[in-house]
């Protein structure tokens, strides 16, 4: 059986991360992962180009049963150290909306400095490593896997969520969680597209691919960003951001045209005396395809002198609060991550350690800690790693 002094299962962003940490103390730290390649989900985020944390970072862009745990992490290791790093090994990036960055050429330039940091720490990684048992005994554990059996004084799990299984996702962190009695919360796919009823997904099936800026919200949350019709349902950044905030059997409102009061426009140019059609003057504003599916052909051929203020109020209705009841996500497959998880009243949020079992260490999507679209889920990543790596 070989010997270290820390095992991580997991070479995704937390335990890379967590690794190079520990590494740098002197421990002797061995990752296991059962893919063929270290930081798959990363190589794959941002469309290959990382999108590895935000300029704004706060506690509000973050999901979880106990909204406190993540403060500490968040602030001890921020999104400026991780910006120290980069520019380290001076890899170009640039910011898009929302404060968003992402690597100017590829996501291997995250994923290259990584590896390096831990090659520098004296990190083993074995790789097509499955994990057979794990087992507490004497105060170490003892692993056994595909590659041989281990033992360790530390056990760090960084096994991220079920989201994307084809990239290999699992539920294993959530196994050993329940192995040493430790609660773990129902989880959820997050950051995902909404399915349709089958009438709604008949009636929108001409929009796809068209992509409008909307206003999306439920009674918890509201975003402000586009929203894309698809042959399955809706997607695009505002509906990936309510998804996390929403319930089976919930409605959700999209305002299509968040940067008017329509009806108040409509009004004001019937004062006017405009003699335009309707559909020329919404033509205006949104595209044709979108309009001709939310407003009947002859109301749409109405001048606008002919219209009643009820019918006014109507089309604005339409429009201004679309109110839809999806059928549902489309689940792992396409989700960016997990909701729910490790429990985090069970963990300690200065160190990451299990409050029941000393040496037993949770980081990363493990646990219940969900962060908005647009790197906060990265950050989260490298903060809890950090933690973790300064003291198992």
């Amino acid at each position: 059986m070989t010997e270290d002094d820390i095992i991580i299962i997991g070479a995704g962003a937390s335990g890379l991360m967590c690794a190079i940490e520990a590494g740098k103390r002197g421990r002797k730290v061995r990752i296991l992962d059962h893919a063929n390649k270290a930081g798959k989900k990363i190589l794959m985020s941002g469309g290959g180009r990382c999108n590895f944390t935000n300029y704004s970072i706060e506690p509000a862009n973050y999901i979880s049963q106990n909204p406190h745990f993540c403060k500490s992490a968040l602030s001890r290791y921020s999104q400026w150290d991780f910006l120290a790093l980069i520019g380290q090994y001076q890899i170009p990036f640039h910011e898009r909306e929302h404060g968003q960055l992402f690597c100017n050429e590829s996501a291997k330039d995250i994923l290259e400095m990584l590896l390096a940091e831990c090659a520098k720490a004296g990190v083993t990684i074995q790789l097509s490593a499955h994990i057979d048992s794990i087992e507490r005994l004497a105060e170490r554990f003892h692993v056994k896997s595909s590659h041989g059996s281990f033992s360790c004084q530390s056990l760090v799990v960084a096994t991220g969520g079920l989201s994307i299984p084809k990239m290999g996702a699992t539920p294993l962190g959530y196994k050993i969680a329940r192995q040493f009695g430790i609660n773990v919360l129902p989880t959820r796919a997050s950051l995902v597209p909404f399915t349709l009823q089958p009438e709604d997904k008949e009636r929108f099936s001409t929009l796809s691919g068209i992509a409008v800026p909307c206003l999306v919200s439920n009674k918890r949350q509201s975003f402000s960003e586009n929203v894309l019709f698809t042959h399955r349902g809706l997607s695009g950044p505002a509906i990936l951001q309510i998804s996390s905030y929403w319930h089976a059997g919930e409605d959700v409102v999209i305002n299509l045209l968040p940067q008017e009061n329509l009806e108040a426009e409509l009004k004001s140019k019937r004062q006017q005396k405009l003699k335009n059609k309707l559909k020329t003057i919404l033509e205006g504003y949104l595209p044709k395809r979108l309009i001709a599916c939310f407003l009947p052909e002859d109301l749409l051929d109405l001048s606008l002198q002919d219209l009643s203020d009820k019918q006014i109020q109507q089309v604005a209705d339409q429009i201004n609060n679309w109110t839809i009841k999806p059928n549902g996500t489309e689940g792992y497959r396409t989700a960016e991550v997990t909701s729910g998880g490790v429990d985090c009243d069970a963990v300690s949020s200065k160190t990451m350690e299990s409050k029941q079992v000393p040496g037993l260490y949770f980081i990363g999507e493990v646990l219940d800690v969900t962060g908005w679209l647009g790197g906060y889920n990265f950050q989260w990543a490298w903060s809890s790693a950090w933690c973790a790596g300064q003291y198992c």
